[in-house]
Order: C-alpha cells, then sequence, then structure tokens
C-alpha cells in the first residue's frame, strides 16, 4: 500500500504537563483517511494535517449509522520504545462489527501499516509519563450520499491519534455503580458485540441519570430476562466469588473485550479459577450479603481496570469488599500496565514495536 504524505507547515504545540492531559481532548498533528468505493476496493490512502473532512448531509452515517470504530494504545516503555498493546486483535475486532454492519473488511497488514507509519510522524506526541498514553482511535463509515436504506457503496476509513492520561478522574478508587433494571443496552443477535456508535448512544441516558444520582457508571441486565449481569458501562465486568473469577460469556450481547481477554489470561498464569458464566443480579447480591463476594472491577482499553466498591439495587446498597480495591483488581492493574509499559516481561507477545 502506498501512503500518500502532506505534513503540516506549522505543528502544534504540544502538552507542556503530561499530569493534565485529560482524555480524548487532545488530538496530534495528522491523521491517516482511507477511502472505499464498490468495485474498486480501497484507495487513496493518505496521511494529512489533522483538521475537518466534508461529507455529504445525506452520508449514510448520518442516517442510517452505518460506523464502527475501535480503540487502543501506544506507551513509551521504559525503555523509551514506543509500543502497541495488541493492535492486530482491534484490527481484526474492528472487521467483526464490519462484518455484522454490512461493511467491507478492511485488510490488518495495511491497517497496521497505516498505524505505524502515521505514529512514527507524530512520534513526539506520545506521552512518557507512567499512566499517560497516545490513544488510537479508528473509525470507520459510511459516506455514500443517498436516502435509501441500504449498506452504503463508499466509505471512509480513519485513524486519529490523541494524547492521555487516566479515563476516571478517580484513577483506581472503587466507584459506585448503579444497576439498571428499565432500559437495556443491547440484546442477543443485535448489535452489543459490534462496536459501533449506536451502543453508545443506547447507554447515554442511563449514564446521565446514574451521574446525577451520584453513582460513577450504570450496570447493564440482559434485555430479555432483566436478571442476568451483561457489562458496566462501556467495560467489561468480572466478580471474584469463592476465590472465583467470573465474568458474562460472549453470547452476542457482549463485546469481545481486548482487555477482557488479556485478564483471563492472565487469572490463568496466577492459577486463579476463571468462569465464563451467566451470572444474575440476584446471584451477585446474594454474594455479597454471604461475604463470598470479595470484589468486582471492570476492563476496558481507557480504563485498563476500574475497581468497584458498590452496586445499587432496587433502593438497596450493597458494598464489596469494604469499599476498598481487592487484590486482584490490583494485580491485574499492576501486571497489564507493567507490561504495556516495560516493565514486566510480554511472555504472551501482546507487544508489538512501533
Amino acid at each position: 500500500m502506498e501512503i500518500y504524505f502532506e505534513k503540516r507547515e506549522k505543528l502544534k504545540e504540544k502538552p507542556k504537563d503530561e499530569s493534565d492531559l485529560g482524555f480524548g481532548k487532545i488530538f496530534t498533528d495528522h491523521m491517516f483517511l482511507y477511502n472505499y468505493t464498490k468495485g474498486r476496493g480501497w484507495h487513496d490512502a493518505r496521511i494529512v494535517p489533522y483538521g475537518d473532512f466534508s461529507i455529504s448531509p445525506a452520508a449514510t452515517v448520518l442516517h442510517y449509522g452505518q460506523e464502527v470504530f475501535d480503540g487502543m494504545k501506544a506507551y513509551t516503555s521504559v525503555s523509551g520504545e514506543v509500543v502497541f498493546f495488541r493492535p492486530r486483535d482491534n484490527f481484526e475486532r474492528i472487521n467483526n462489527s464490519a462484518r455484522r454492519l454490512c461493511m467491507p473488511e478492511i485488510l490488518v497488514e495495511e491497517a497496521m501499516d497505516a498505524l505505524s507509519q502515521l505514529v512514527s510522524l507524530d512520534r513526539d506526541w506520545v506521552p512518557k509519563s507512567h499512566g499517560t498514553s497516545l490513544y488510537i482511535r479508528p473509525n470507520y463509515i459510511g459516506i455514500d450520499p443517498y436516502l435509501g436504506v441500504s449498506s452504503a457503496s463508499e466509505y471512509l476509513f480513519y485513524i486519529i491519534l490523541s494524547p492521555v492520561g487516566t479515563y476516571y478522574s478517580t484513577g483506581l478508587k472503587p466507584v459506585k455503580i448503579y444497576v439498571e433494571s428499565h432500559y437495556v443496552r443491547a440484546v442477543k443477535g443485535g448489535l452489543g458485540s459490534a462496536k459501533t456508535s449506536a451502543n453508545y448512544a443506547a447507554s447515554l441516558l442511563v449514564g446521565e441519570e446514574a451521574h446525577k444520582k451520584g453513582f460513577s457508571q450504570a450496570l447493564w441486565l440482559d434485555g430479555k430476562t432483566g436478571k442476568y449481569i451483561e457489562e458496566v458501562g462501556s467495560m467489561n465486568i468480572f466478580f471474584v466469588i469463592g476465590g472465583i473469577l467470573y465474568t458474562p460469556p460472549l453470547e452476542g450481547s457482549i463485546l469481545p473485550g481486548i482487555t477482557r481477554d488479556s485478564v483471563i489470561t492472565l487469572a490463568k498464569d496466577f492459577g486463579v479459577p476463571v468462569r465464563e458464566e451467566r451470572l444474575t443480579i440476584d446471584d451477585a447480591t446474594q454474594a455479597i450479603r454471604g461475604g463470598e463476594m470479595s470484589e468486582a472491577f471492570g476492563t476496558g482499553t481507557a480504563a485498563v481496570v476500574s475497581p468497584v466498591g458498590e452496586l445499587y439495587y432496587n433502593g438497596e446498597s450493597y458494598e464489596i469488599g469494604g469499599g476498598k480495591m481487592g487484590g486482584l483488581s490490583e494485580r491485574m492493574y499492576a501486571t497489564l500496565t507493567g507490561i504495556q509499559y516495560g516493565e514486566i516481561p510480554d511472555t504472551h507477545s501482546w507487544l508489538e514495536k512501533l
């Protein structure tokens, strides 16, 4: 794949204080764009200055939501190298999402080539402090100027970069979670396993209501029975009950998280039994009452590990592990970030050097 380069004439001023990066508000100098046209395939790969681009007001993405995206990170390791964490898995997940939304697949090797060249060009934007990273957002949209309900014949795939700090202002402090029992995020057979904007739009109202009530996130229950635990906010959820690590199985309504998979792998390394099983909210609250649940935590690319200190369900609060971060949560966070920053050996070959 040949990539056309157009470098920004005057580079942006980079953040001076890496402790105040926030999340997703600052963007680097350049971005990658790649077009697809039915009958022609992928064409016009280019890296250009970051900025607005125009699409038709009738574009498919604006009316029928034909869009998928993903999120990954690049880190400055302790040796000074820039490394990606499981980037090919993220691009494969984009293809899984694209198939569900009737969109052509991208070539993973081409996406990796584009990502490497883009990050190489904007390498000075990769933060160096521990706890910071370069967040990478590939996005993929239908751009047909046509108001008929059908899959597009023209698409735009692009990648933008953002230096970030921690996702949650509370850091690793255990959060309070509101259990949502009225609205649902996704159902089996729907879009729950695809990383698409519709999933996140469906979560906004409940998230806002949870925040107004003093909670950090909402815990989603399944859309059919309203009994089974699925996700927490935009993260996968884990519970430690009786020394066993439980997480809901991937049955079509839950996003197959890269961090989720990493946690399951590490738990097995640690000798912790793992069960991917359906767990009802009543099972969870009873395990908390009986003292069997020692900890709970959410996982995702943005936050890595987010400990849960309390569930609020049907007007009652259930404190988990004394409201403190559990030992496994802490070990998972330390191990994952240790691998990402090159402080711990990468025995699973998850890192890819720039």
